[in-house]
C-alpha cells in the first residue's frame, strides 16, 4: 500500500516538473544562420551610425556613403598602422641597434702586419718562387688570425674551414679560398705556381687586407 503511494507520488511530482514551462526538456532548436551577405545585428548598428556621422561629410565631397566609407576604412587601417609603429618602432629600433653591437666586428689584419707580409712575399715572387711567396701568405694568415683571435681555430683548422669563418668578411674569406686552392695545388697536386697564380693570390689578399698595392 505504502508501495503504491509512493509511486504516484512521483508519478505526481514527475508530471508537475515536465509541465513548468521554465524547464527546457527538449532540444533547443537550431540557430538561424544569417542571409548570405548580412551582417551581424551589432555590426549593421555601428554601419548605421557612422553613415549618420560621415555620410553628410561625404556627400560634401561629392562620393556616395559605399565609396566613402570604403575610404574611411582604407584611412583607418592606416591611422592603426601608424599608431602601432609609434608603439612599438623606437623599441624594434632599439633591438636591432642591440643586435648589430652585440655582434662581433669583421676581423682584418692591420696595416702594417698586412704590408710586412706583402713584401715579404714579393721578395719570393720576384725570385720566381712564386709557390713558397703563396704558401707563406697562406701560413703568416693564419698565425696573424691566431694571434688576434685564438677562440676562432683550433690546433686542427685547416684553410678551407677557415675561408668559412662567418666573422672574416667576404673579402676575407675569398682570399683564404683562393690562396689556399693555389697552395693545396702547388703541394698536394705537385703542380708548380706561375705569376699569376701569385698575382690573384696578392690581389685577394690586398682586397681582403684593404690596402693598396704598388705595382
Amino acid at each position: 500500500m505504502t508501495g503504491a503511494t509512493a509511486a504516484r507520488d512521483a508519478a505526481s511530482d514527475w508530471e508537475a516538473v515536465r509541465g513548468a514551462t521554465d524547464i527546457q526538456f527538449g532540444p533547443l532548436a537550431p540557430a538561424k544562420p544569417l542571409p548570405p551577405g548580412q551582417a551581424p545585428e551589432w555590426l549593421q548598428a555601428l554601419g548605421r551610425l557612422l553613415e549618420a556621422i560621415f555620410a553628410p561629410l561625404g556627400r560634401l565631397l561629392g562620393m556616395s556613403w559605399p565609396l566613402f566609407s570604403n575610404i574611411l576604412i582604407v584611412l583607418a587601417v592606416l591611422l592603426t598602422l601608424f599608431v602601432l609603429w609609434r608603439l612599438f618602432g623606437p623599441a624594434m629600433e632599439g633591438w636591432r641597434r642591440r643586435s648589430r653591437e652585440a655582434a662581433p666586428e669583421a676581423w682584418v689584419p692591420a696595416e702594417a702586419e698586412a704590408l710586412a707580409l706583402l713584401e715579404d712575399a714579393d721578395r719570393l715572387a720576384r725570385d720566381g718562387r712564386f709557390a713558397e711567396a703563396t704558401h707563406l701568405l697562406l701560413r703568416r694568415s693564419v698565425a696573424q688570425i691566431r694571434e688576434a683571435r685564438p677562440d676562432w681555430l683550433h690546433p686542427a683548422s685547416t684553410a678551407r674551414e677557415i675561408a668559412d669563418l662567418p666573422a672574416l668578411p667576404a673579402s676575407g674569406r675569398e682570399a683564404f679560398a683562393a690562396i689556399a686552392a693555389r697552395v693545396e695545388r702547388s703541394r698536394f697536386a705537385l703542380r708548380d705556381l706561375g705569376a699569376e697564380d701569385w698575382a690573384a693570390a696578392r690581389e685577394a689578399y690586398a682586397r681582403f687586407t684593404r690596402i693598396e698595392l704598388r705595382a
